[in-house]
């Protein structure tokens, strides 16, 4: 009993070899190694954003023209506790770059985890009940298809202005519900066909023929084969989602300043060319983005090699 306290692995009933084996199966995969250290980083980055602000006395939004800006009014590139420099007004651009991945990332999954619940159950349905209600939802998909993003996200955003410069709901909560309407689509067009080519397999035609409900159907033979390939899709769509969430931003129609962005922090670099003085405005959320949709490409491509045979090959 004692020994069993001191080995998890016997505890929760997995073999020692078996675990090791998963191991060097993880470490032998570059892809996983390289993708979930990717990710690992941005996630780490925007955890310790505000540990890193309290240690160096520097808030985001935060200006500090006297250490930071030179007798002609340009950024400095470093130094003064500023380990990446200043922008224009003054602020530290680790710190705002730090930040930046919360925004993204407090954007990204719940936009990305909203398309897919709403794309899985129109697929859901539309896949397994068929007929005129699969007709019918495939068009609303078509038509979901048929609006343009750019246009769209404008449209909102405008609607969404009230008085004096004010927003009428949080420019964040905007940003996702865009977003995730047009991610959703996918997601429905997935699952419909992956639901059109299992619910004919014999273990889903016994199950009806035993008198199961279709929700019951649906939850308890249909939905565990099909969640894997849904989740790994998930992986496929957050980075695109995020690099949606900073065009917006860099066009003016996502994030609001001061709100640290990488899509706001790039088109303010290039907007007042400073990063010609100041490279870093412009390098760190630029490499930060790259970073982080880069992780999140190579991990979900492993994840998909791994899981889903069909589409490795």
């Amino acid at each position: 009993m004692t020994d069993l306290l001191f080995k998890p692995s016997v505890a929760i009933g997995i073999p020692e070899p078996v675990r090791r084996g998963r191991l060097h199966s993880f470490l032998r995969d570059p892809g996983l190694v390289v993708g979930s250290a990717l990710v690992g980083l941005v996630l780490l980055a925007a955890l310790v954003a505000p540990l890193i602000a309290a240690a160096v006395g520097h808030g985001p939004n935060e200006q500090f023209p006297d250490e930071t800006l030179d007798a002609a009014g340009l950024p400095i590139t470093g130094g003064h506790g500023f380990l990446l420099g200043a922008d224009g007004s003054g602020r530290d651009v680790l710190i705002r770059t730090l930040y930046g991945a919360r925004v993204s990332l407090a954007i990204g999954i719940p936009a990305t985890t909203i398309a897919m619940l709403v794309g899985l159950v129109v697929g859901l349905t539309g896949g397994y009940f068929g007929g005129r209600i699969d007709a019918a939802l495939s068009e609303v998909t078509n038509i979901a298809l048929a609006f343009p993003f750019l246009v769209t996200a404008l449209s909102v955003v405008t609607l969404n202005r009230g008085t004096a410069g004010s927003t009428v709901v949080d420019p964040i909560i905007v940003v996702i519900g865009i977003i995730a309407l047009f991610s959703w689509t996918y997601f429905a067009r997935l699952v419909r066909n992956s639901v059109v080519e299992i619910k004919s397999k014999p273990f889903v035609l016994a199950a009806i023929g035993a008198g199961s409900s279709p929700t019951r159907v649906i939850l308890r033979e249909i939905l565990p084969n099909i969640a894997p390939t849904v989740v790994i899709y998930w992986a496929v769509q957050l980075p695109i989602n995020i690099i949606a969430e900073a065009s917006l931003s860099y066009l003016g129609v996502g994030i609001r300043p001061p709100t640290p962005s990488w899509g706001t922090m790039i088109a303010n670099a290039q907007d007042s060319a400073l990063y010609q003085t100041q490279p870093l405005m412009l390098i760190a959320p630029a490499g930060a983005l790259f970073l982080t949709v880069l992780g999140f490409n190579v991990l979900s491509t492993a994840l998909r090699n791994r899981f889903d045979p069909s589409a490795a090959r």
